[in-house]
């Protein structure tokens, strides 16, 4: 049984690896795509087909909808407030077999012993 306690966190932890470059990959990608509209801005600028900022307006805008195709789903909820997650069942819940009521109350007397037992701890101390 540890070893598949290893192989789920190994899992995890290459799942967490893959979501860190995968957005570190975006964040680059999103770098690369200013540098390269700031050059062609640049050159437009130089010729004096365009003014600097009416150049720095359309990068600013250009940001801000690649920003929030990136993220729609951040922009709807807020910073202090987590996003709810709803678990939905497919399945109706099943009546217990003979086996597992019978499971079920060996669990219940167990429990009632280690609170007997402790009662008797504590009366000893």
């Amino acid at each position: 049984m540890a070893g598949f306690g290893d192989l789920v966190q190994k899992a995890f932890y290459l799942g967490v690896g893959i979501a860190s470059y995968a957005g570190e990959k975006a964040g680059d990608t999103v770098k690369d795509a200013r540098v390269q509209a700031q050059k062609i801005l640049d050159e437009l600028v130089a010729r004096g087909e365009m003014t600097a900022e009416e150049a720095q307006k359309v990068i600013n805008d250009m940001m801000q909808r690649a920003q929030e195709q990136v993220s729609p789903a951040a922009s709807t909820t807020t910073a202090s407030e987590p996003r709810r997650i709803e678990i939905l069942e497919d399945e109706e819940p099943t009546e217990m077999t003979a086996e597992e009521q019978q499971a079920e109350a060996l669990r219940q007397q167990v429990a009632a012993l280690r609170e007997q037992l402790e009662a008797l701890k504590q009366q000893q101390s």
